[in-house]
C-alpha cells in the first residue's frame, strides 16, 4: 500500500503542474500551491496556464476527478515536493528566495513522519541547506542533518530531467536521480517517484544529486559552444556548419550538437554558472562555455545589422522569440534578446512572428515592435531572420524570398546546393 495518500506539490510551474498532475493521475491526493491567484484560478478550473502536449487533459481529468486541487498555501500532507524557480542574481550567483520562502511556507504544517523533496535546480549544499532553516522554525522535529536515520521528517533531492513539449513523457520514462540526506530519506523518496516512474530511480547523497543536475546542463553547455563557436569559423571560410557537424558526427565517437542564435531557457542557460559560483577557479571551461554561448546573440545582431544596412529604410521580419522550437517558454531566450537589441537600436521597423505565442512579451511591449503573421511578416521584409526553428516555419519555402536578406540561425533554410548535397549523401 502506497505510504503517501497526500502529497502537496509547492509551484506550479513548468515543473510543478506536470508533476502533480500526473501523481494525482496515480491515485494520490494532491494538493497544488501557488502564490499567484491567476495560476490557481486556472488550474482549478482544469485549464493550464503553460503550453505543453498532453497536459491539458491530464489536468482537466484529475481536477474534474478531485484527485488534484489547489490551494494559495501549503496543507499538511504525507509529502512535499518543492518545484520553484532558482534564478541567478545580477552577480550570476544562485537567488534561492523563492526556495527558501517555500520552505518557510510549509514549515509550520510539517509532522513526524513527513517527507520533504526538493526538485528546484540548487547549488550543492542547498538541501542541507534547507534542513538547518527547517529545523530552526521547527525545534520539536528532529531532521537528517542532526539526526541521521533516526530524524522526524526526512528530506531529499531529485532534479527535475524534463524537456518542454515531452514533459509529460519524460516524466514518466526518464530516469531519475535521488538523493536523500540519509539512506531512510533516499530510500522514501525513491518508493514516491517509483509510484509514476517506469524507469530507473538511482539513489545517492543529496550532496551528490545537487551536483549531478548541474552537470547534465553544464556538459549540454558545453557541447553547444563548441557548436556555436564552429558556427562563426565556418561563417569565417564561407562553409555550411551543419553539413560539417552532420558529416563529423558521422564518426562513431563524434556527437556535436547543432548551433543557433545562443543557448536559453531556464536550465542550460543559468545551471553553468552554479557550478561557476561554487568553484570559480576550477570551472575554467564551464565559464569560457558560458562566454561564448551568451556572446552569440550580439553576434547575430551583427550580421542583422550587416544585412539591413543594404536597404535604406530596411523593414526586418524576425521570425521566433521562444528560446525553443514548439514551445512557449520565453525565459532566457536569446531569440528575444536579439530582438529586444534590434528594437532598441532602432535598425528598422521590426515585425516579429511566432506561433506559441498570442501577444508580444512584456519586455517587448513598450517597443517599436510588431506582431503578425508569419507570412505577412516575410512579405514586408527587407531582411528575414528565423531565430526558432518552430514546426511552422519548417513549412516555408525560401525560395520564394527573392532578392530579401537571409539570416537563418537554425539551418533550416540551408543554400539549394547544401540541400542537394545532403540528399544525395543520405541517398
Amino acid at each position: 500500500m502506497n505510504e503517501f495518500r497526500t502529497v502537496s506539490v509547492v509551484g506550479l510551474g513548468y515543473i510543478g503542474l506536470p508533476t502533480a498532475a500526473v501523481l494525482a493521475s496515480r491515485g494520490i491526493q494532491v494538493i497544488g500551491v501557488d502564490t499567484n491567484p491567476r495560476v490557481l484560478e486556472t488550474v482549478a478550473r482544469g485549464e493550464i496556464h503553460i503550453a505543453e502536449p498532453d497536459l491539458e487533459g491530464l489536468v482537466q481529468k484529475v481536477v474534474s476527478s478531485g484527485a488534484l486541487r489547489v490551494a494559495a498555501e501549503p496543507e499538511p500532507a504525507d509529502a512535499f515536493i518543492i518545484a520553484v524557480p532558482t534564478p541567478l542574481t545580477a552577480e550570476r550567483t544562485p537567488c534561492l528566495d523563492h526556495l527558501e520562502a517555500a520552505a518557510q511556507a510549509l514549515a509550520p504544517v510539517l509532522k513526524a513522519g513527513d517527507l520533504v523533496i526538493i526538485e528546484s535546480t540548487s547549488p550543492v549544499g542547498t538541501a542541507e541547506r534547507l534542513c538547518r532553516m527547517l529545523a530552526g522554525i521547527r525545534p520539536e522535529l528532529s531532521f537528517p542533518h542532526a539526526a541521521g536515520e533516526a530524524a522526524d521528517v526526512q528530506l531529499a533531492y531529485c532534479p527535475e530531467r524534463v524537456m518542454p513539449g515531452r514533459v509529460i513523457t519524460e516524466l514518466v520514462h526518464n530516469d531519475r536521480v535521488i538523493g536523500g540526506m540519509s539512506d531512510r530519506c533516499a530510500e522514501r523518496a525513491a518508493a514516491l517517484y517509483q509510484s509514476f516512474v517506469t524507469a530507473e530511480c538511482f539513489v545517492t547523497s543529496a550532496a551528490t544529486a545537487e551536483l549531478v543536475k548541474l552537470v547534465e546542463n553544464a556538459f549540454r553547455d558545453v557541447n553547444l559552444a563548441f557548436a556555436n563557436e564552429l558556427s562563426q569559423i565556418c561563417e569565417r571560410l564561407d562553409l555550411d556548419v551543419w553539413e560539417v557537424i552532420r558529416l563529423a558526427n558521422r564518426h562513431p565517437r563524434v556527437d556535436i550538437l547543432n548551433p543557433g542564435p545562443g543557448v536559453g531557457g531556464h536550465c542550460i542557460a543559468v545551471d553553468p554558472w552554479f557550478i561557476i559560483a561554487a568553484a570559480p577557479a576550477e570551472a575554467r571551461l564551464i565559464r569560457t562555455a558560458r562566454e561564448v554561448n551568451g556572446a552569440k546573440p550580439e553576434h547575430v545582431v551583427a550580421r542583422i545589422k550587416a544585412a539591413a544596412a543594404r536597404f535604406a529604410e530596411p523593414t526586418l521580419a524576425c521570425l521566433g522569440l521562444t528560446f525553443k522550437a514548439d514551445v512557449d517558454d520565453i525565459r532566457e531566450s536569446p531569440a528575444l534578446a536579439i530582438v529586444e537589441r534590434l528594437a532598441a537600436d532602432r535598425v528598422g521597423r521590426v515585425l516579429v512572428a511566432d506561433p506559441q505565442l498570442r501577444a508580444l512579451p512584456a519586455a517587448l511591449e513598450s517597443a517599436d515592435v510588431t506582431m503578425c503573421d508569419a507570412l505577412s511578416a516575410i512579405d514586408r521584409a527587407d531582411v528575414v531572420v528565423l531565430l526558432v526553428n518552430h514546426r511552422q516555419f519548417r513549412m516555408i519555402d525560401p525560395t520564394s524570398f527573392g532578392d530579401k536578406a537571409v539570416i537563418d540561425t537554425r539551418g533550416l533554410w540551408r543554400t539549394p546546393a547544401a540541400r542537394l548535397r545532403s540528399a544525395l549523401s543520405a541517398a
